[in-house]
């Protein structure tokens, strides 16, 4: 699990990734979306249509090491989908990032 003071580094991350997508266009159709879930926990959604991820394998995670400290992500049909329970969203946004940066270009 991710500790708290490392979720601002990751969503930090997120931030650039998504200014970097901007072009005028790609923002218009595309974007992020971080929403809860009444279980309690979060769902993400992140587009990557038009941008360098897109049609890029990714491997499904499923982990649940309790009722409250969960994750699931996989990517369908162009988008990184997540949920994961409430204390997880750093550890979400830390897998986006992992895979986003492998073999590929990688923003700091």
């Amino acid at each position: 699990m991710v500790a708290m003071s490392d979720i601002g580094g990751e969503l930090g991350w997120l931030q650039h990734w998504y200014e970097a997508q901007c072009d005028g266009d790609w923002e218009h159709e595309w974007g992020v979306r971080i929403a809860t879930l009444d279980n309690p926990g979060w769902t993400i959604n992140i587009d990557l249509e038009e941008t360098s991820l897109a049609g890029r394998p990714y491997t499904r995670t499923d982990f649940r090491r309790s009722d409250s400290d969960w994750v699931m992500t996989k990517v369908s049909a162009d988008v990184f989908q997540a949920s994961c329970g409430p204390l997880n969203l750093g550890e979400v946004l830390r897998l986006f990032r992992d895979w986003a940066t492998t073999d590929g270009p990688e923003l700091e």
